[in-house]
């Protein structure tokens, strides 16, 4: 089914498995896709910024994209930034082809003013196709791009096939609240906000009026309980599970290749990834690092037997 603005939940940013000498792991991609379907998310977002995407072929990301799609029921929103719109194109024709339910795209860091950014998104969603749905990615603190409550405003009235906004933003709460009252008042239709930064804000960012989270984190699990508890009311229990995790969440989102190492540690660790390796350039963990790792794990592990006991008793 193509994406649409009506997408609400946990939609994780994949990361890409590698063997140590570079090859992609196929076996280590399948059971990451089956894990993500067993943690109970409502999307899988492939070949994205944390998804090494940039150190992919076309040829290469086009079979990871129909691995992943062969293997899952699930919609799969396909990466296809691009340096140009006829790259951008050809990759998502073909992904769009093999059964995705969209596409996303983020500027290019040469963007400097409003027109400039809205003239960008104009020319992608032509380039690409009115008929392939496309989700807005907001990241400036990674691709250094500003874009004001104003100016999504605009790149979603020009643009039908725009239906989601990747909100990365920080600090921005106030950028949520702003745009869901575009809807309130009529000025903007509505469209699915999904959150990043590794979830950092989840817990105040739904409470705002965002659908869920599109970001990458060891522990989808976390995710997907807390946007469940805070839409069903249990505001306390949505932040007590978000606070027991937020020790090492804030760990793994450190920027740049060093968050993405910890994450493929942790799944290497939890048997997902065969292999936590990066394809170059990229940073390994040193021995201190995997030392505060595994610290912090521990103490994710005890804070969840004894919320698991007192939930037994009752407490």
């Amino acid at each position: 089914m193509p994406l649409t603005s009506d997408l609400r939940g946990v939609v994780p940013i994949a990361p890409t498995p590698f063997h140590p000498d570079g090859r992609i792991d196929a076996v280590s991609l399948d059971r990451m896709t089956d894990f993500f379907g067993a943690a109970g998310v409502d999307g899988l977002t492939i070949l994205g910024q944390l998804g090494e995407a940039g150190k992919l072929d076309h040829d290469e990301g086009l079979a990871v994209a129909k691995q992943v799609l062969g293997r899952t029921r699930l919609p799969v929103i396909v990466g296809v930034t691009a340096p140009g719109f006829a790259a951008m194109r050809a990759l998502a024709r073909e992904v769009m082809a093999m059964g995705a339910a969209g596409v996303m795209i983020a500027p290019p860091n040469t963007l400097r003013t409003d027109d400039q950014v809205v003239g960008y998104y104009r020319n992608a969603a032509e380039a690409i196709g009115p008929d392939v749905p496309f989700v807005l990615q907001d990241y400036p603190l990674t691709f250094s791009v500003q874009m004001t409550p104003g100016v999504i405003r605009r790149i979603v009235s020009e643009n039908p096939s725009c239906v989601m906004l990747k909100h990365e933003d920080w600090p921005g709460l106030e950028k949520i609240s702003t745009l869901r009252g575009f809807e309130a008042d009529g000025s903007m239709r509505h469209i699915s906000i999904l959150v990043g930064n590794g979830g950092l804000f989840l817990d105040f960012e739904t409470e705002r009026g965002a659908d869920g989270a599109n970001t990458g984190y060891a522990f989808p699990e976390m995710l997907v309980d807390v946007v469940r508890l805070g839409r069903a009311g249990e505001r306390d229990a949505a932040h007590d599970l978000f606070d027991a995790h937020l020790p090492y969440l804030r760990y793994e989102q450190q920027q740049g290749p060093l968050g993405l190492a910890v994450r493929k540690y942790v799944f290497q660790r939890r048997g997902i990834f065969s292999s936590d390796a990066q394809r170059k350039p990229s940073q390994a963990l040193t021995p201190q690092a995997k030392a505060e790792i595994e610290y912090l794990l521990a103490r994710l592990a005890r804070t969840d037997a004894r919320a698991k006991l007192s939930d037994s008793h009752g407490l």
